[in-house]
């Protein structure tokens, strides 16, 4: 009996060990371009249209192997996946550190981000596999260390490339070969370890035709859309809004997204048990009416109100952990299938979020344009129309499969909770302007 119990024990440390390194590393790699962008930009002399291009195309490559991770998971085993996951990763590093010209670049770093892609669903794969006890608090834990790693991402990257190692200059090429070789890593805890979940019968599992007539699946789509959108939202603008807004420097406004972040971290090391305790239905309504609260007192509140952008932090980190906690327990014979579904149609959104970020940009730099003597581009309008008549279609298909399946699975789980969250905490996909 002890016996088997070291044997448990151990098999359990191995599986945690993937996912916390796993974790890590992948905090790691989506946050070092921030420092290495600026040199990129000089080395290939790209302008600001060419480096947006670029980065949408990356996240066109993650969005593009979320798609397909759950079908790899079934027909290699999740095992095999997260190896893939990991190799592809350090490969990308070594394509980065060896390409000279641009196009080679963008298809390096366009492997990075399928390779970024399929771990995501991989690593949430392996969380809604495990942790079949205290899934909440696990599931948070996990995702802390993700957000520790995207703190000291920028700096470790800004150090190597400040300070060199070893006394040589290290450049950006470098600093990527470096930082993505740590994707060895959690390859070894993988490769020994065993994973569940593999030895399900196909027919056993939940069909996706099953999983979209769940209104639930749905309703956690666009709880999960708008609690990615307001993390990345605030670290885009947090900064620039408190320079503008309350004239404030560089330096305080940093902090106070640095606060933010700090916020974000210890919301989801030390809030996970009560996800567990209280449930995930309320756990969503408690923690997006939390931040919606939190942000809109420090707009409304003006200046002396301001540490409440960093505050609303604590609720915007649960979001993610917990929807993550929910399917895990809601489908737990398709948990890959409805991971994959979920994340894709996140990333969508993230998408569409990008395309406005530009839109805005270009229409603030139009007048610019105009005094140069410059003539904006007929084609940009184009596409705009193009792409406002798919968003359109896109919502009114996800409203169409509402109102036509109406017969949903039997749970366990009420669906009331969700949908006063969403209630509550509204959508900002929804509520921006077009």
């Amino acid at each position: 009996m002890n016996k088997r119990f070291r044997g448990w024990n151990a098999a359990y440390a191995l599986q945690l060990a993937t996912i916390f390194v796993g974790f890590i590393v992948f905090g790691l790699s989506e946050n070092i371009k921030g420092p290495a962008i600026p040199q990129i930009q000089s080395d290939y002399r790209l302008d600001e249209q060419q480096l947006g291009t670029l980065l949408s195309l990356n996240s066109l490559g993650y969005l593009l192997a979320c798609s397909f991770t759950a079908y790899l998971t079934r027909k290699l085993g999740i095992k095999a996946v997260s190896l893939m996951a990991f190799g592809s990763m350090a490969v990308s590093g070594l394509f980065i550190y060896f390409s000279r010209s641009y196009p080679l670049f963008s298809a390096s770093y366009f492997f990075l981000y399928i390779g970024n892609g399929i771990l995501e669903i991989a690593l949430a794969i392996l969380g809604a596999r495990i942790f079949v006890k205290n899934t909440g608090t696990m599931m948070n834990l996990s995702h802390f260390f993700y957000g520790l790693s995207s703190i000291a991402a920028p700096v470790l990257a800004s150090g190597l490339m400040s300070a060199g190692l070893f006394g040589h200059p290290v450049d950006w090429r470098m600093m990527y070969l470096i930082m993505l070789s740590l994707s060895v890593l959690p390859m070894i805890p993988a490769g020994l370890g065993r994973f569940p979940g593999d030895d399900l019968p196909q027919e056993d599992r939940t069909p996706l035709t099953t999983l979209v007539r769940d209104p639930a699946l749905w309703l956690m789509v666009l709880i999960l859309s708008s609690g990615v959108v307001s993390e990345l939202a605030v670290g885009a603008w947090l900064v620039n809004f408190l320079e503008k807004a309350y004239k404030w420097d560089t330096l305080s406004a940093s902090g106070m997204l640095s606060a933010f972040f700090v916020c974000f971290s210890l919301g989801r090391l030390l809030l996970g048990p009560v996800t567990d305790r209280i449930g995930f239905n309320l756990s969503l309504i408690l923690f997006s009416g939390f931040s919606a609260l939190c942000t809109f007192l420090a707009i409304w509140g003006g200046e002396p109100l301001a540490f409440l952008f960093a505050a609303s932090g604590i609720g915007i980190s649960m979001i993610y952990p917990t929807v993550m906690a929910f399917i895990a327990r809601r489908y737990v014979k398709g948990s890959e299938t409805a991971i994959t579904f979920t994340v894709t149609l996140m990333g969508i959104g993230d998408c569409d979020r990008q395309l406005r970020d530009r839109r805005r940009h270009q229409r603030r730099q139009a007048p610019l344009r105009r005094r140069n003597g410059s003539r904006p581009a007929a084609r940009a309008s184009g596409r705009v129309r193009v792409y406002r008549a798919v968003r359109v279609d896109l919502r009114r298909l996800g409203l169409l499969f509402i109102q036509i399946f109406k017969s949903p699975p039997r749970a366990d789980l009420s669906l009331k909770p969700v949908a006063a969250a969403l209630a509550i905490s509204g959508s900002p996909s929804q509520n921006s302007a077009p």
